[in-house]
């Protein structure tokens, strides 16, 4: 099942996208966006294109006690506006870590070798964090959130 994940922020938005049989999440690319709203019809279309058969939404919840604050408030209420749009489910699971995860990675990349400048790997961040917790999720290591 070809799965989308979404790591939505106030300015980048990371996407990773699984492939066909929904067993690899690959980092596909960060969005700049001037507010959240702007994502929506980039990420539509990419649903349409891609075949995505269902949305998994990062969920930033209380790192003190698992509950939904603000801002995870604000991502559910923005994944109801693309369930709107879209007509495959969507999902949230707890995106907590992911982006430290993802740091790391890419900290690891440049101690290899591999050339990162600051801002290559400002770009890259929200869609690594996006494949970390897709990867989890798709590993049954990460179950949906309740939100109901």
């Amino acid at each position: 099942m070809r799965t989308l994940a979404i790591d939505l922020g106030t300015r980048r938005v990371g996407l990773a996208l699984s492939d066909a049989g929904g067993r690899f999440a690959t980092p596909l690319e960060v969005l700049e966006v001037s507010s959240q709203e702007h994502a929506l019809d980039p990420i539509v279309q990419l649903v349409k294109k891609e075949g995505v058969e269902r949305v998994v939404i990062g969920l930033p919840l209380n790192m003190d006690d698992d509950s939904i604050g603000p801002a995870a408030r604000s991502v559910i209420a923005w994944g109801g506006k693309l369930a709107m749009k879209i007509m495959v489910p969507i999902l949230y699971v707890d995106e907590r870590l992911s982006s430290f995860e993802a740091e790391q990675g890419l900290i690891e990349q440049k101690r290899a070798g591999k050339r990162l400048t600051r801002d290559m790997k400002k770009e890259r961040l929200d869609a690594h964090a996006a494949a970390i917790f897709l990867q989890e999720f798709l590993d049954g290591k990460l179950l949906p959130v309740d939100i109901g």
